[in-house]
């Protein structure tokens, strides 16, 4: 079963968006024994496509398209495909209903041009869309399956998981089926993590290892091949426990939605523990990546931007002798930060954030110099010297990733 995918978007080749969809298409692919053989990235060109998709149909079973079913004038995909395969375009009545509801509920004028949002390739399968209001098309001709899908991920994805992805396994039975598990790890670099798994990624048959490298961490994921979905799952649980004896240290969940920053809150909230947090160079991202976790007022009560040995002063009430005698990028500032906050927010636990996010130095600190204070109700407060390389983004990033482990540390010694 072969496939590739076609990103359809002028957008794409000037490098204004990146084509994430592809990444994820493959992925999904992947799960339903599928494999991709070919990416290609096209303008909005209606003879360019069509130059691709008569290359395509000659080597893939399936072909995947996403963008270009919006409602301008350059959104060509399905007038394309359906000329492509002769056949014409008609209005699907469901997403034409949603399309009306969408204006009637937003009070906005609906234009025209919207209606081509509606529209699907005659004799397909409409694949409705619960993000947007574009629908896709399913549709088979001549042996090769066209599969059509808007190109915002935020719709993209959704759309793919409630109908497309049933309808493909429902279409391309697999007699065996790929099962994926994602193993996360943070404070392990990957080249690290290879070699502390060298002999079974050496040895690897099914199941299989495969890393990826993130922004402050890195990803494993183990997929086995089988037609029995508890024999599949047993020999995943197998190779998870080989990895876990060699680096199961540096784990703390599973998932590619999960994030650190979710991990913690899902703890906090499990050992009914409150947060606060006083920033200084990373200037509010910590509590901005708290916050973009569903329920995370539940455990975060706010907390504190001091940028400024003046407004920590005035802020967090620290003496002014002692950031004067100490500085600002110092152990001791780092604790009386985390220890006012959590006073003044009544939290659990309180963690703080100070140094020289770069690129210049500052009270003769070179930049990536990092101290993350925590404090604890009933604890002495302490504070953890870091000094983290690259450019002034990736230093907040990773100072604010520190801070989410060590908070998951402490609090899972609870347990």
């Amino acid at each position: 079963m072969k496939a590739e995918i076609i990103a359809v978007g002028t957008e794409l080749l000037l490098g204004q968006v990146v084509n994430t969809n592809a990444t994820f298409l493959s992925e999904e692919l992947a799960d339903l024994g599928i494999e991709v053989y070919y990416h290609t990235v096209v303008g909005d060109n209606p003879q360019r496509l069509e130059s691709i998709l008569e290359e395509a149909q000659e080597r893939s079973d399936l072909i995947v398209l996403c963008g270009g079913l919006g409602p301008t004038d350059d959104d060509l995909t399905k007038d394309t495909v359906a000329a492509h395969i002769h056949h014409t375009l008609i209005q699907d009545e469901q997403a034409l209903a949603r399309l009306h509801e969408f204006f009637a509920f937003s009070k906005n004028k609906m234009t025209e041009n919207n209606l081509r949002q509606t529209l699907m390739i005659e004799g397909g399968l409409a694949v409705q869309n619960p993000t947007g209001l574009a629908v896709g098309t399913l549709i088979t001709e001549q042996g090769t399956t066209y599969l059509l899908l808007p190109g915002p991920p935020n719709e993209l994805k959704p759309m793919f998981q409630q109908y497309a992805r049933p309808l493909l396994e429902e279409l391309f039975p697999q007699e065996e089926q790929l099962i994926s598990r994602v193993l996360r790890f943070y404070g392990i670099g990957e080249s690290q993590l290879v070699t502390e798994l060298k002999e079974l990624i050496d040895t690897q048959t099914n199941p299989t290892i495969a890393p990826y490298a993130k922004p402050n961490e890195v990803t494993l994921r183990l997929t086995a091949k089988s037609g029995d979905e508890k024999v599949g799952q047993q020999l995943l649980d197998s190779l998870e426990a080989s990895v876990m004896a060699l680096v199961g240290e540096y784990f703390y969940g599973y998932g590619d939605e999960n994030s650190l920053a979710k991990v913690t809150v899902k703890e906090l909230k499990k050992h009914k523990k409150t947060i606060t947090a006083a920033e200084s160079l990373t200037a509010g991202l910590f509590q901005s990546t708290l916050g973009d976790v569903p329920g995370v007022s539940d455990v975060f009560k706010g907390g504190f931007v001091t940028y400024s040995a003046e407004t920590k002063a005035a802020f967090l009430g620290i003496d002014r002798s002692l950031l004067e005698k100490e500085g600002t990028v110092s152990e001791a500032c780092a604790i009386a930060m985390a220890e006012q906050s959590r006073i003044a927010a009544d939290a659990d636990f309180g963690v703080s954030f100070t140094g020289v996010a770069g690129p210049d130095e500052l009270e003769n600190q070179p930049a990536g110099t990092v101290w993350i204070g925590l404090a604890e109700k009933g604890k002495p407060t302490i504070a953890f010297l870091q000094h983290f390389n690259r450019d002034r983004r990736s230093i907040r990033q990773s100072a604010v990733m520190k801070g989410l482990s060590l908070i998951l540390q402490t609090v899972n010694k609870k347990k």
